[in-house]
């Protein structure tokens, strides 16, 4: 399995985690009182995030992007919803 591929889930998985955070989490946090929402949540968020970017350079290396590539991918992953769309422009590159 190419760390391309593995870039790709991981990166629909942090994007899960953030929405979930911001959406889910954060919301149980401020209006229902559980603040434990966001430590968990969070904590898996985090830990996608640095698998995120570990595996981005990974896949930058292995697929010999340009550096504004790999920076404009990384960049995505700090705006909700953004991680779909990379997973799908990199799908749709490979399939050319």
């Amino acid at each position: 399995m190419s760390s391309l591929s593995i870039f790709r889930k991981v990166a629909v998985l942090e994007g899960i985690s953030y929405l979930l955070l911001l959406f889910v989490a954060m919301p149980l946090k401020y209006y229902a009182d559980m603040p434990v929402a966001v430590k968990y949540t969070g904590w898996a968020h985090g830990l996608l995030f640095v698998l995120y970017a570990a595996l981005l350079v990974l896949a930058w290396q292995e697929q010999k992007w340009k550096f504004g590539k790999a920076v404009l991918i990384f960049l995505a992953s700090l705006l909700p919803f953004m991680p779909f769309v990379v997973d799908r422009k990199l799908k749709d590159e490979r399939a050319l």
